[in-house]
């Protein structure tokens, strides 16, 4: 688990975008209730020393690149409609998250994830064919500015905080004007997190939101459990492609 840690920080050398210290962490493999008994234990902390050896401390801000199982649960049975039929791409693929669910929860005949980080893709790869999904899942070791004939033909198209905690702002700029180029099939699907307004608000790009998609509106009290995060399924957002 420490090493998942380790490798997650060395992901993330490249953040500009965010300069408060952070923890980022796989909702996928650790969820809120891991995460407080991790630091309960003492293995991870909510806090840090702003000046070494002093008593000044604050918060940490978590973040996930990774929907966690509720999030895609809520993803693929209330948000997106029937798949049968249908290509997913899922921009930052990760370790293979929405690609698995997308498996057991949908009848889409493509999965496919696109991963610019090389073990992320061995590790797909690695879960591909130890559970027989390489009939209907594919992994693209690419940049996916290099890949605008899949963004082309897909008809729902996954973002969850693809380009802000990587890129800085002229690349984050020139990444989504080639997203909003080349995701332009009348009536697919965008699914993003956050939501594409608070993603270019503080860009300078030539995207026109009210030209290229519709917002759907999202039914977030679908789950009657109490202990449901509707936080955390908020912050996700569907878009038709006009």
């Amino acid at each position: 688990m420490e090493a998942m840690f380790t490798s997650e920080h060395q992901a993330v050398q490249k953040i500009h975008q965010h300069p408060l210290p952070m923890i980022h962490v796989d909702a996928f493999l650790y969820d809120d209730d891991v995460v407080d008994s991790l630091c309960e234990e003492g293995k991870m902390s909510r806090s840090y020393c702003t000046e070494c050896g002093s008593y000044k401390t604050a918060s940490l801000e978590f973040i996930s690149h990774s929907f966690s199982l509720m999030e895609l649960k809520f993803l693929y049975q209330h948000v997106l409609p029937d798949l049968t039929g249908k290509v997913v791409v899922d921009v930052g693929s990760r370790l293979g998250a929405v690609l698995f669910a997308g498996y057991l929860y949908s009848s889409a005949s493509q999965l496919c994830g696109v991963e610019m980080n090389a073990d992320f893709c061995q590790l797909q790869e690695m879960m591909i064919t130890k559970y027989k999904f390489i009939d209907r899942i594919k992994v693209v070791h690419a940049d996916i500015c290099t890949q605008p004939s899949l963004l082309q033909k897909a008809d729902v198209v996954v973002m969850n905080n693809v380009f802000e905690y990587f890129l800085d702002r002229q690349e984050q700029a020139r990444a989504w004007e080639f997203i909003a180029c080349n995701v332009r099939k009348r009536g697919s699907l965008l699914v993003t997190v956050p939501s594409l307004e608070e993603s270019l608000s503080k860009l300078q790009t030539d995207v026109q939101l009210s030209q290229w998609v519709e917002e759907v509106q999202l039914n977030y009290d679908v789950y009657l459990e109490k202990d449901v995060d509707r936080e955390a399924l908020e912050q996700i957002h569907l878009y038709k492609i006009l």
